[in-house]
């Protein structure tokens, strides 16, 4: 039996949570059953070396705004690349690839098309959900990351039959990393024996550092010896950087922008947190679990889909400093609880998250939909 011509499209290889996913499908993808292929818009981010170690077919289609003409003639050449190369399955990731690519899959009379969405939308605007629930609608399949995002593309109009959930996976062991094996609390000015809470986030608006920075303010009054490291960037790093300052904890926080070597900053960290406003199916989550770090987070979208509340991890509401100061002081204060939580977030992942796992479901998934198209729907069963 032939194997079946894939092509995967995405935005750019920028180090993200979408692209990591991206990269490792592509990686573990069964070479004698599957013929890869992969485009994006864009042809760079450090991701990239990566697909070129694969040695497979990698086409570009720049473009700058979806709505010049230069796009028009883009996405002819990639329905011309479709077709020449007889591609079957086309899978599309994020919001300017699905707007782009779809049409132009559709066009190409690609026998499988398949759009991935993977938050709720809250950042697009009303006239981009628009738009991208209208492309969608030339999909044969939409597949997204968590449950609490079907629900809500349900709820916005999208077809029920259409929709399919495949929850990201990870490799456990790349999260793990002795504790002190690297000079990072030196590097950072972090004391040796300090208990250190970590939040990976990008800095904007919906992931609510804001309110860990009022829930830090209340933790250090309790517990003084203990720093918290906010990794990550983004457009309102300033205004948090002034937000820690008029709370009095300026010396206590250290924000380090964007860094790589999360295993090394994983295996200092006491504590992992997620304060996000909105959220999809949290890598930081998942990646914090598997390299043993209690977590906590707000219970919003897709996090309760990972965290068993008291068991694997601790939620709380959103915008609740009070709740996520209570739920840091409980785990800083309880070696005991901590342990076992650190313990059953690793077996969590195991069980639940691997990528072996998530890539047997995204090979399924072509297959069936090639076999029988619009009726495969792929529903993870996680207690």
């Amino acid at each position: 039996m032939k194997p079946i011509k894939v092509l995967i499209m995405l935005t750019s290889f920028q180090i993200g949570g979408t692209e990591r996913q991206v990269v490792n499908v592509a990686l573990g993808l069964d070479r004698n059953r599957f013929d890869l292929h992969i485009a994006s818009i864009h042809t760079y981010g450090a991701l990239l070396k990566e697909i070129e170690s694969l040695d497979v077919p990698h086409a570009s289609f720049p473009i700058r705004s979806l709505y010049r003409f230069g796009t028009f003639l883009q996405a002819l050449r990639l329905a011309r690349y479709i077709r020449k190369h007889r591609i079957q399955v086309v899978h599309t990731y994020g919001l300017y690839t699905n707007l782009f690519a779809v049409p132009a899959a559709k066009l190409a009379g690609a026998s499988v098309i398949i759009a991935s969405v993977r938050d709720r939308g809250d950042i697009l605007t009303r006239s981009q959900r628009w738009f991208q629930r209208q492309v969608c609608r030339l999909a044969d399949c939409v597949l997204v990351n968590a449950e609490a995002i079907r629900e809500t593309l349900v709820r916005q109009g999208y077809r029920v039959e259409n929709l399919a959930v495949i929850r990201n996976g990870i490799v456990p062991s790349k999260f793990r990393s002795t504790p002190g094996a690297s000079p990072i609390r030196q590097e950072l000015g972090l004391p040796a024996d300090a208990p250190v809470v970590l939040v990976l986030s990008r800095l904007n608006p919906m992931k609510g550092v804001e309110y860990f920075l009022d829930a830090a303010a209340i933790v250090a009054r309790a517990l003084p010896q203990v720093r918290f490291l906010i990794v990550g960037d983004g457009l309102n790093k300033f205004d948090l950087e002034e937000r820690a300052a008029s709370l009095g904890i300026a010396d206590r926080v250290v924000f380090t922008g964007f860094r790589t070597d999360v295993p090394q900053l994983l295996a200092e960290a006491s504590l992992s947190v997620l304060p996000s406003l909105s959220e999809g199916l949290s890598n930081t989550l998942l990646e914090s679990m598997a390299a043993g770090v209690p977590v906590i987070a707000t219970q919003v979208g897709g996090n309760p889909e990972i965290i068993e509340d008291g068991v694997s991890g601790l939620l709380v509401p959103p915008r609740d400093a009070a709740a996520l100061a209570a739920a840091m002081n409980k785990l800083l204060s309880n070696p005991v609880l901590a342990s076992a939580v650190r313990e059953a977030g690793q077996r969590r992942i195991a069980e639940y998250f691997s990528m072996q796992a998530s890539i047997q479901q995204v090979e399924q998934l072509y297959s069936r939909m090639i076999e029988t198209p619009n009726t495969y729907l792929a529903e993870a069963a996680i207690p």
